[in-house]
């Protein structure tokens, strides 16, 4: 009934009249109208899923019409919008250079230490760090016992008492084959935590998806058995989920204590770390380098810009708001930004993802062969892309609450759209579509001053952009791991030259796999994309 009120009225009038009731006011339409309201939602929720691809191919196809029918106003365009792609890059240069330079000052400190020297004034919560517990969740499906391993040995390494966490090992039962592993790694690692669990999850096929989401959900209920059990609050708990190859550096849970502690709003906030692809990256070919690279700068520079940051991957939160918005959905595939979304909801858009400036270490996409990495890549770049599947839940979700500031509206569905719209279009339309004028503007327009000067003004703009990819260039070396033994000076050259390679990753393992996701959920049904688990291999 609080789903568009305005509309009922006329709505109850059409049905009355469809199945041939005269009185409006006849009792039994009253029994229609949440199945009614239903079906209206229901084609929303579908409208808002054509936007995102819809709004891209028209987008696409708009440059190639226009590029025949009205060429010079085409070629200002990409003048001009290469010029705002410049200025972009210079605008990410910046925030990345200064989101670098806070990791590393973050990670040269000692977070117990600092969290021994809080003073009360500085603590929004009526406990100390020391009454905090710290909820572990690791999905696994059928990983090799080294590459979990080595996440639960970064566990076992942290500066931080290891008798406050929880740690939770999610299996699959239909993934019978992990079941050993799970058990030896419980006997490996149980003894190191205050408790260490192995879930098995059973797939519900009528409401959930295989996924990393309907995994945690079903590991997070079981862990919430034995926190009630021990009789820890919930409010003193702060629940990490963790990919089965993440790998936490020394001081993560200080850090994310301290900020927990600190910030404005604690039981209202996420606290998101910066995915760093590295831990196989000597092992990756060029290009799975350069793309893994990329993936943790944009995720470094959208930490300096938290008023559009949302949960990945990796990240931290509330155990008692997890609770409270019923646990991570279980038929969605990008649950890491889902779970973001949720919580925006829930509370009626007072959410907030806290930066942390410091990294967890992931796996780049490596296969054992060249070909299978790069579909690899790109299948994993779809999976992210699938992302837009939020869309039209946050559309939604904006429609029904009344209670969300507009503003906050507004700001999010402009930048949820234009990110994804960006995601799928930008690349092709810099790179691919700059001579589309001139092959389709007929002869009349090739013979033109901005025919002949077009090509050349790109060309001057795009190597006036080379500036982002130098300052990508050095920060991937800077942060490299520890060399193998096989690493020589010659490699630098290498990994340096490699970022010549960026036009094609952003076009073919960027726009080509975030389109087709968007295409995807455009047309719906069969076309929709289930759960893709990345294959670990170092």
């Amino acid at each position: 009934m609080e789903f568009m009120p305005s509309l009922l009225p006329p709505l109850t009038s059409l049905l009355c009249q469809e199945r041939g009731i005269k009185d409006e006011t006849h009792k039994s339409y009253q029994n229609w109208i949440p199945f009614e309201i239903y079906l209206i939602n229901i084609f929303l929720n579908r409208f808002f899923e054509v936007v995102p691809g819809a709004f891209a191919w028209a987008t696409l196809i708009a440059i190639v019409f226009f590029s025949w029918t009205a060429p010079g106003w085409v070629a200002i365009f990409i003048i001009l919008f290469d010029t705002y792609w410049f200025l972009k890059t210079l605008y990410f240069s910046i925030h990345m250079r200064a989101a670098f330079r806070e990791m590393r000052s973050r990670m040269k400190k000692n977070w117990l230490r600092e969290l021994n020297g809080l003073s009360d004034k500085n603590v929004r919560v009526p406990f100390g760090w020391r009454d905090i517990y710290h909820l572990v969740i690791i999905p696994m499906y059928n990983e090799p016992y080294g590459v979990v391993a080595e996440s639960l040995r970064s566990l076992a390494g942290i500066n931080y008492p290891k008798d406050k966490l929880i740690v939770v090992l999610g299996t699959e039962a239909h993934v019978p084959e992990a079941r050993a592993t799970a058990a030896q790694l419980a006997q490996d690692f149980g003894s190191l935590f205050l408790r260490f669990l192995v879930t098995e999850h059973v797939l519900d096929t009528a409401n959930e998806i295989p996924g990393k989401g309907s995994n945690e959900t079903w590991a997070a209920k079981e862990a919430k058995k034995l926190i009630d059990k021990i009789g820890i609050p919930y409010e003193r708990i702060l629940v990490s989920s963790l990919d089965s190859d993440t790998q936490v550096f020394p001081e993560y849970f200080g850090v994310v204590t301290h900020a927990f502690l600190t910030c404005a709003s604690p039981q209202r906030s996420s606290f998101q770390p910066v995915p760093l692809f590295i831990n196989n990256v000597f092992t990756a070919p060029a290009l799975a380098r350069v793309i893994a690279f990329s993936a943790s700068f944009w995720h470094l520079i959208q930490q300096s810009r938290p008023e559009r940051l949302t949960t990945f991957s990796s990240h931290t939160m509330p155990f008692q708001a997890l609770v409270e918005i019923g646990f991570w959905h279980t038929h969605v595939v990008s649950e890491d930004s889902r779970i973001f979304w949720q919580c925006f909801l829930h509370y009626h858009g007072d959410w907030r993802v806290e930066p942390i400036f410091y990294p967890v270490a992931m796996d780049a996409n490596v296969a054992p062969t060249f070909w299978r990495t790069m579909a690899n890549v790109y299948k994993q770049q779809r999976r992210w892309g699938w992302g837009c599947e939020n869309i039209p839940y946050l559309l939604s979700g904006f429609i029904r609450d009344k209670k969300i500031l507009m503003r906050k509206k507004v700001y999010w569905v402009f930048h949820i759209i234009e990110g994804f719209h960006s995601w799928a279009t930008n690349a092709i339309i810099i790179f691919s579509l700059g001579w589309l004028p001139i092959v389709l503007g007929g002869a009349l327009f090739r013979v033109s001053v901005l025919s002949f000067n077009l090509p050349r003004i790109t060309r001057t703009i795009m190597m006036l952009a080379m500036v982002g990819i130098v300052s990508s260039a050095v920060l991937s070396i800077l942060l490299l791991p520890p060399k193998p033994a096989w690493f020589k000076r010659r490699h630098y050259i290498l990994y340096f030259v490699q970022w010549l390679l960026s036009p094609l990753t952003l076009i073919i393992f960027g726009a080509f796999p975030a389109l087709e996701a968007q295409t995807r959920l455009m047309f719906g049904g069969k076309w929709r994309l289930g759960f893709w688990v990345t294959p670990k291999f170092r």
